[in-house]
């Protein structure tokens, strides 16, 4: 007869298999997680692709709640009216090309009398003077504007949220169009480089990103920390010790 395996030893295999296990099916659940992540930002893909091709928007149609914003982001857009310039903001700590400096952004007054804040292009920081801003060309009167409907300005981390002047950290829309005196609708536009005058701004603005593969990645770390956990407890509790039994 053999003897009775010790309670405390069947205690702690009870507890091992039940922690591999949990800890199993939850890295498990979340590269699940993460794959239904992905084909989301996939599928969110494909509808900014779609909406991209869609007409160009005229102003008439330029959305003024941020519901109606919301679904018009990434359409293309053309409008007509005129630079308010004095306006004009340089968004600090921003990167195009790989170089820090501003971005640019002036309202453009639309024939009902609101405005929509244009993201003009990127101009690069005088490295020698910090505060030196670049002279812009605002043409008077009525210009054309052609671009990508977009969300206003990201905002960065900023310890005075009160600024004012030129040079900004942040832009909201909310007190800038209290500050200027006019109404802002909730969006901003993506000014296209074919389109602008030479100004000397950037505008290789990116595609809007959705991180798929991002997602991909984690879930298959999670995946292989689940095959992992599961593999080293099949090894030190089921296999080793029967490979240690003297036969």
């Amino acid at each position: 007869m053999k003897p009775r395996r010790p309670r405390g030893r069947a205690l702690r295999a009870a507890v091992v298999l039940l922690a591999a296990m949990t800890a199993a099916v939850a890295t498990a659940q979340l590269g699940l997680w993460q794959l239904d992540r992905a084909a989301y930002k996939a599928a969110l893909q494909r509808d900014h692709a779609a909406r991209a091709e869609l007409p160009a928007l005229p102003a008439t149609a330029l959305a003024r709640t941020p519901a109606d914003a919301e679904a018009q982001l990434h359409r293309a857009t053309r409008l007509r009216g005129r630079w308010l310039a004095e306006a004009t903001v340089f968004l600090d700590n921003r990167q195009m090309d790989g170089r820090f400096g501003f971005f640019v952004v002036t309202p453009l007054v639309l024939a009902p009398g609101d405005a929509v804040l244009v993201q003009r292009g990127f101009a690069p920081r005088d490295l020698r003077d910090r505060s030196a801003l670049p002279v812009l060309a605002a043409p008077a009167g009525e210009v054309e504007v052609r671009g990508r409907i977009a969300p206003p300005p990201a905002r960065l981390y900023e310890f005075e949220t009160d600024a004012a002047g030129p040079i900004r950290q942040n832009l909201d829309l909310e007190r800038h169009a209290r500050e200027i005196g006019v109404a802002l609708r909730p969006l901003s536009v993506l000014q296209d480089d074919d389109a602008a005058p030479a100004d000397g701004l950037r505008r290789h603005w990116p595609a809007p990103g959705v991180d798929v593969a991002k997602h991909r990645g984690y879930a298959l770390q999670w995946f292989a920390m689940s095959a992992l956990i599961t593999g080293l407890y099949v090894w030190f509790q089921l296999l080793r010790p029967r490979l240690r039994r003297p036969r």
